[in-house]
């Protein structure tokens, strides 16, 4: 992307760093899109690479009035992006932005009380749908703040919402607050995760939504899972698949799919693949009618199927399998999925190590510690810790040579 290009400033993620003052934030996604090294964007905003480099870490804080004009002056902020505190800003509007007509029915309806109408809601679901995107490229925390703030407008709307568009409020507010509980999952605060999962599925269920519904209790799955609690994350699979029969071919498919990686995560080979290729039947059919799916569930296609297979043959131990179903994922996942790239990526350098091929797992494992710290916190770093652990003892000098990089970023 050209520096500068109108087109930047109108990344809704780029837009929610600068509507929080994010600056490491900032730094980080405008070198992403622009492909600017720290030095030379140290150069543009008047500062040295060691700086950059704090900032974008949050070592550093950006106090100082005249540091933040030349960031703003050197990465060519538009002088109309509302990146001062205001309720315009607060819902991240230039994100989408609307057309003027739109602008201020949106303002009336939140500021004024003004009766809802469809096309506000319309706009904040592209909105919505919107940071769901940023969020793979700049992981979670840039944007908790900014999607807890959009909930409490949605929820704020519902008073003055009548007959379906109250209905759609609702939904709304579920959708968000499920994207909320990932977010908080993604930062390893379990106890925020499972509260807001849990009024997702309230409200999905108050709104009739059978794709929300059960999408709540993958996630939950997907947490159990991750604790390595492997019983649960089957049992909130299977309760998923069995209680919304109205959900979709994709949807189901991904309660398949978590219930196959809780046997794998048990061990159960024959449980696990079983179940997985149910998942691959049903995601196969699904993807022959995307339109049937639920937007927010953009991401789930073959391709991230077949990365989510190789990890359980991680799991099963299954080195080789899982291999080549991580390696062939990888190459045809989209560039702009960071955060699941390096997630991915840890996976197959935990897969390499237990294969035995040390030297492809150690340059595979170097190769993603930068994203790792950066996005892929805690489950990206805890799998790379994962694969030191398996370098130490059959490679003691390149599991010392991890350890060191690891620890440096920490």
């Amino acid at each position: 992307m050209v520096d500068h290009a109108p087109e930047l400033w109108a990344h809704p993620g780029l837009v929610a760093a600068m509507a929080s003052e994010d600056w490491g934030a900032v730094f980080r996604l405008y070198r992403g899109l622009t492909g600017v090294s720290q030095t030379r964007l140290g150069e543009r905003v008047g500062l040295v690479q060691p700086d950059v480099s704090a900032i974008e870490r949050g070592r550093r804080r950006v106090t100082s009035r005249e540091v933040r004009q030349r960031i703003i002056e050197g990465l060519g902020v538009p002088a109309q992006l509302p990146y001062h505190q205001g309720a315009v800003a607060r819902l991240s509007l230039p994100a989408v932005a609307p057309d003027p007509d739109l602008l201020d029915r949106v303002a009336g309806v939140v500021e004024d009380g003004r009766p809802v109408d469809a096309a506000t809601l319309d706009w904040l679901e592209r909105l919505l749908a919107e940071h769901r995107r940023a969020e793979d490229v700049i992981g979670s925390r840039p944007l908790a703040g900014v999607m807890r703030r959009q909930l409490d407008t949605v929820v704020a709307l519902h008073g003055q919402a009548r007959g379906e568009l109250a209905t759609r409020v609702v939904r709304l507010a579920s959708e968000h607050a499920q994207f909320l509980g990932w977010m908080a999952q993604d930062q390893d605060a379990s106890a925020a995760a499972l509260a807001w999962y849990d009024r997702s599925h309230e409200w999905a269920l108050e709104a009739g939504d059978p794709n929300m519904a059960a999408s709540t209790l993958n996630m939950k799955a997907h947490m159990a899972w991750s604790k390595g609690r492997a019983e649960r994350c089957v049992g909130l699979a299977e309760a998923s698949r069995w209680s919304a029969p109205g959900a979709t071919l994709g949807v189901r498919g991904m309660a398949a799919q978590m219930a196959g990686r809780g046997h794998a995560l048990a061990g159960r080979d024959d449980d696990a693949r079983r179940v997985l290729d149910e998942a691959q039947e049903l995601i196969a059919r699904a993807a022959a009618r995307p339109e049937d799916e639920p937007p927010w569930l953009y991401f789930y296609d073959e391709t991230w199927f077949t990365l989510q297979r190789g990890m359980a043959l991680m799991h099963l131990r299954a080195w080789p399998q899982a291999i080549e179903h991580l390696t062939a994922g990888l190459a045809a996942l989209p560039g702009d999925y960071r955060r699941d790239s390096t997630w991915y990526r840890a996976c197959l350098a935990r897969s390499l190590a237990g294969a035995g091929e040390l030297d492809a797992a150690l340059a595979v494992a170097l190769d993603i510690v930068p994203d790792a710290a950066e996005v892929g916190r805690p489950h990206s770093w805890n799998e790379l810790h994962s694969t030191a652990a398996v370098l130490l003892r059959h490679a003691p000098r390149a599991g010392r040579h991890l350890v060191e990089v690891l620890r440096d970023e920490d």
